[in-house]
């Protein structure tokens, strides 16, 4: 193939994005070059960075900066609002494209197999995430109408779910959350929060800096009981050889021997409870039941056949994202997979991102991970396994797109939305005010 090589990659998080970067990065990209389309379902780019990181850490929405100048890159187009496979389905990319990566991410919550689950007030963390992040597709309001809140897990999803519970509407405006969220956390009643774990301190899958960031909050008192703070060789051996989890447990420790403060709100953080069963009187969550643990030695934990009632009017799940099944390609159930090798599910077909290995590890994994896929594209290429799309002409898309009456966004198109949301935020005096509904982000980009 002597023409430039037309890649598509589907979904604009930072995986997609990383594929992309990773291809523009190789000699392929010298010659004979490479164009790359980047498909993504909601109008706006960027995946979870923007509807699944919490509205109060900016911190970590700077990672958009980077993606922003991968994204400025001539050979990369953003066709937003597209969804595969209704308004694209794989034969019709491969129409286009000489290969199509995979990088759609996890967006839904993994199940949790306890009875009582599926009463009224019990959440999957994900849903209330998207609501928050003013996601366009989920109902704009939200009850939150319980005193004493339950929060199952202990990772980061757990933390921002815990933390934008207990902290107030106000305290939160200075954000990008919309109006409707605003308006949302004003009526919330939350007084206590309760994160539980089954797991002891060194278990814990926190990272030091978002645990910490809890007790910055002026209304937010952490609280830790000092019986859950144990180890036993395993967790000794888990705090020697992982600098992250000792830091988290050294944190939960000066927090179990101090006193408690007098901050309106409680956010209790429990370790060695097992959730098995949430109660409800007439399909309502009213509490929870936990099985007290112990642990066994190896830093895993047993049941200990004790356990307790507590007190709740609602619970929200956060056991790990899980991702959706892709029409025409293979699917692990159990692990919420894509099977592949090395990130090659066939000759012309790739998988990068969470939709690859699952919803776990950071960024820097992220990068990892898309570089071992491009790899293995390049390697198919080189190896003339690729076959040749029989309309590899960039205007052929647009022009599909059009007939079957797909309003898309463009890359020119997110830079007038980002700059209407950002004079949003400059009427009120903050940094960006989020656009919600779906035909409003498509007017102000012009789609």
């Amino acid at each position: 193939m002597t023409r430039t090589l037309r890649v598509a990659v589907v979904g604009s998080g930072p995986a997609g994005i990383y594929a992309a970067d990773a291809l523009l990065k190789s000699d392929v990209a010298q010659d004979p070059g490479v164009s790359i389309d980047i498909f993504e379902r909601m109008p706006a780019p960027f995946g979870l960075i923007r509807y699944g990181v919490a509205p109060d850490h900016p911190r970590i929405k700077g990672i958009i900066t980077a993606l922003h100048q991968v994204m400025d890159k001539p050979q990369i187009r953003l066709f937003g609002n597209v969804d595969y496979p209704n308004d694209l389905t794989l034969d019709e990319l491969h129409q286009f494209y000489d290969a199509v990566i995979f990088a759609t991410g996890a967006n839904a919550d993994r199940d949790l197999d306890i009875p009582g689950i599926e009463l009224d007030g019990s959440y999957g963390a994900a849903d209330f995430v998207f609501w928050y992040d003013g996601h366009p597709d989920v109902p704009r309001s939200w009850p939150l109408t319980a005193e004493k809140v339950a929060v199952l897990g202990v990772g980061n999803v757990a933390l921002d779910v815990a933390r934008v519970l207990a902290k107030t509407a106000d305290e939160l405006l200075p954000t990008e959350i919309p109006a409707n969220v605003y308006e949302g956390l004003r009526q919330n009643r939350a007084k206590e929060i309760h994160v539980f774990g089954r797991r002891g301190p060194a278990q814990a899958k926190f990272s030091p800096m978002e645990l910490r960031e809890l007790d910055h909050s002026p209304n937010i008192e952490v609280i830790v009981d000092p019986e859950d703070i144990d180890y036993d060789e395993g967790s000794i051996a888990t705090r020697r050889g992982n600098k992250q989890a000792d830091m988290v447990a050294s944190t939960l420790e000066n927090w179990a021997i101090r006193d408690a403060g007098d901050r309106p709100h409680r956010l209790y953080l429990h370790f060695f409870e097992s959730p098995v069963e949430v109660l409800g009187e007439d399909g309502r969550v009213v509490g929870l039941r936990t099985e007290r643990t112990e642990l066994d030695g190896s830093g895993n934990v047993r049941g200990t056949g004790t356990f307790k009632d507590w007190d709740f009017q609602s619970v929200y799940r956060a056991v790990g994202y899980y991702s959706e099944e892709l029409a025409k390609l293979p699917f692990d159930a159990d692990s919420g997979t894509v099977p592949h090798d090395a990130g090659r599910v066939e000759p012309g077909t790739y998988v990068t991102g969470w939709i690859k290995r699952g919803p776990v590890g950071l960024i820097g994994h992220t990068k990892g991970d898309a570089n071992e896929t491009v790899a293995s594209l390049l390697a198919d290429h080189s190896a003339g396994e690729l076959t040749p799309a029989a309309s590899p002409e960039p205007a052929a898309v647009d022009a599909f797109l059009r007939e079957r009456g797909v309003r898309f966004t463009s890359w020119e198109g997110w830079q007038r939305l980002d700059a209407h949301e950002r004079a949003l935020g400059a009427a009120e005096g903050r940094e960006r005010v989020k656009v919600v509904p779906r035909d409003e982000m498509l007017d102000a980009s012009g789609a």
